[in-house]
């Protein structure tokens, strides 16, 4: 085995060796895992049981309208005055009063909710809605308009969406794409993160013991960068394989052990119980037809090149500094290309996948890997991830060159803070 194989094979154990890596590489998948559950107790606990809201009514209009649902509880106690239903409110600890005024035609600025704290948005906005909805209807009533012509005249429809080979999508197939590609970058910018501070570190930790003195002398500093690199993004494949196993096993057991189906429960009554069904149909059907083999395969290709590009960036700056905390100064410009690619993404290929800043930046190596892995759950064509690909392949080279230029003379380098124009000068070294 050569000298870079066994740097390789060195630094690969010991990452995977690491106590703190063991421990997390089993315990994330159960912290991500739980932390799922726990949100959805939280949720769950969060939701206010039944409440109570008072009504009075001055107009005379609504007494009938507000109908108790699941969650609320109208009480009318207009006959009793607002005074004395203000007391009634507070003595028996209601929610709310819900206060019509006798002119409310004339006036709807005039109505008024009086509590400790305002209702939900959606409990709010389904009031409006009742009284916009009897307003409108005794004004059309008043002009002698029939409304039972108007409510047979009234035509719903809803646009099914469907490709030229006959298979039916949801209307938010864009966003389901968008979440699954999104969720790809991000967790790949996480990943670029995580792993480069470790190169970073790796390489710092053995320049501040003096170690990287003594492996030099046997071994040329673009193969030891090149040794640590590969060693860790290795681990990286290794860690993340196995939060794939563990967290697809603990998902799958879930579902079976929760009995998680959402095609359960099909009810065949009334057209719109079935309108329903189909609607949640066709988004699984729209998560089912992702291409998850493509993009769990372009995820392992964009992560092993954004890895390598910005570790030999990460192992350049670890060997340009004395410690971590000298390393902020250029964390900037490493972190923003990283930022900006999540902008993108989430903001420009939902837009439009295909468009020009999408397609642009999907080309760019340091946001490619993130850009275009938000674009492929849209299709994108073979010849641009050919050439994306290649790019970041040849950027990756020259950065491991650039970065080598300055690995070789920082890793020597002690006692001084580097600026950008010595930095400069190592490369001409």
């Amino acid at each position: 085995m050569g000298a870079l194989g066994l740097i390789i094979k060195r630094e690969y154990k010991a990452r995977v060796s690491n106590r703190s890596f063991i421990i997390m590489t089993f315990l994330s998948p159960l912290i991500v895992v739980g932390m799922i559950m726990l949100i959805t107790y939280l949720t769950s606990l969060n939701q206010a049981g039944r409440q109570t809201i008072v009504v009075v009514d001055e107009s005379g209009l609504f007494y009938k309208e507000f109908e108790s649902t699941a969650d609320i509880d109208f009480l009318d106690l207009s006959p009793a005055g607002i005074e004395l239903a203000k007391s009634e409110v507070e003595d028996k600890n209601y929610f709310g009063l819900l206060y019509i005024p006798q002119n409310i035609k004339n006036n709807t600025s005039g109505v008024r909710f009086y509590g400790n704290e305002a209702p939900a948005i959606s409990v709010l906005e389904g009031i409006e809605e009742q009284i916009q909805t009897k307003l409108t209807n005794e004004k059309l009533l008043d002009r002698g308009v029939d409304l039972d012509l108007i409510d047979e005249s009234q035509t719903t429809v809803s646009i099914s969406i469907e490709d030229f080979k006959g298979e039916r999508t949801s209307k938010i197939s864009s966003w389901i794409k968008a979440g699954a590609g999104g969720g790809a970058g991000y967790l790949l910018m996480m990943f670029i993160i995580i792993y480069g501070n470790m190169v970073m570190r790796s390489v710092i930790e053995e320049k501040t013991n003096r170690i990287i003195e003594v492996i030099i002398s046997s071994v040329k500093p673009f193969k030891l960068m090149m040794g640590k690199i590969i060693g860790t993004t290795l681990a990286g494949i290794t860690q993340f394989l196995i939060w794939l196993l563990i967290g697809g096993g603990l998902l799958l057991f879930l579902a079976l052990y929760l009995n998680l189906n959402p095609l359960e429960n099909q009810s065949a009554v009334g057209n719109m119980a079935v309108t329903k069904m189909d609607k949640i149909e066709l988004v699984v059907l729209d998560i089912l037809n992702l291409p998850l083999l493509k993009l769990a395969f372009f995820f392992l290709i964009y992560f092993i090149g954004g890895y390598f590009l910005y570790s030999s960036i990460y192992a350049a700056i670890g060997a340009a500094v004395d410690s971590e905390t000298d390393t902020q100064q250029f964390m900037l410009p490493v972190i923003m290309p990283l930022m900006l690619a999540i902008y993108v993404g989430f903001f420009a290929v939902i837009e439009n996948p295909d468009g020009s800043i999408a397609t642009a930046f999907s080309m760019i190596p340091l946001t490619s890997p993130i850009v275009m892995l938000m674009r492929i759950p849209f299709g994108v064509p073979w010849w641009q991830l050919a050439l994306s690909v290649s790019i970041l392949v040849a950027s990756f080279l020259f950065t491991v060159w650039f970065g080598s230029k300055i690995y070789r003379v920082g890793i020597l380098m002690y006692g001084k803070k580097p600026t950008y124009k010595e930095i400069l000068k190592w490369i001409k070294y």
